[in-house]
């Protein structure tokens, strides 16, 4: 990785604060009163080149709200001028008419395409309610791998007590629709919480991954299937056990 680029590097490992996406908004909101301070204040060859940049701006905002007028507005002939059908088209004009339903056709199939992929991945529980910031205490079930070992006490920021540790999952096939106590590999995503993916954290709706191998599962190249993800379907502290569907 470049040497400029350690943000990036960081959030990449760590993620990002809790309050980052708010911090951005505010910082967009403020920026728009110092361009105004700007404008009245700046004297000279800084005010100069302050409007040729507020110029381009203005220039580039107003070229792209036309492009989006342009677009709502239908169409049909692609773009083909207006001649009536008594008069013939020269031989270069012949294939325009065309061209917009041919755009469209293609840009539907990529769009059905992509909506195929998708579905093979969807998960039962597409939405998930967040949780506030007051509720963020490791009292919830997690998963700890079995190489797990403690920090020193004056260095651990989080503890995650044993009595709420999962090892296994009971997990439902939904085409052999039979269920199964299988092994937990580790966390996937935590869509509540990024801090709870890193720390593992079992809630509703936690994709995990989970040892397969004992279905008998095989590749089309005739290899055992070793993992798969399943989506945590209950709520593990309520009900004091784990509760998936295996995305298939």
């Amino acid at each position: 990785m470049p040497q400029n680029e350690y943000i990036e590097k960081f959030q990449k490992e760590h993620g990002k604060r809790l309050d980052h996406d708010e911090r951005i908004r505010k910082r967009t909101a403020r920026l728009t009163h110092a361009n105004s301070k700007d404008s009245q204040n700046l004297r000279g060859l800084r005010a100069k080149i302050h409007q040729r940049t507020r110029h381009t701006q203005k220039i580039q905002m107003k070229k792209t709200i036309k492009a989006h007028e342009e677009k709502t507005v239908k169409n049909p002939g692609g773009g083909a001028p207006d001649v009536t059908k008594g008069e013939p088209l020269p031989q270069y004009l012949l294939d325009r008419n065309n061209k917009g339903n041919d755009a469209k056709a293609l840009s539907s199939a990529i769009k059905n395409r992509r909506k195929e992929g998708a579905a093979k991945f969807s998960v039962p529980l597409p939405k998930v309610k967040g949780i506030s910031e007051e509720e963020i205490m490791i009292t919830k079930p997690t998963f700890v791998g079995p190489d797990f070992t403690r920090r020193p006490v004056k260095y651990e920021r989080f503890i995650r007590p044993m009595g709420l540790r999962y090892k296994k999952a009971s997990v439902s096939h939904p085409e052999l629709k039979v269920t199964v106590q299988l092994p937990i590999l580790g966390v996937k995503k935590n869509p509540q919480n990024p801090m709870y993916t890193q720390l593992g954290v079992l809630t509703k709706g936690t994709i995990v991954e989970v040892n397969v191998s004992e279905l008998g599962q095989v590749t089309a190249g005739g290899k055992v299937v070793w993992g798969r993800w399943a989506q945590i379907t209950n709520t593990p502290e309520n009900d004091g056990c784990v509760n998936a569907v295996l995305l298939v």
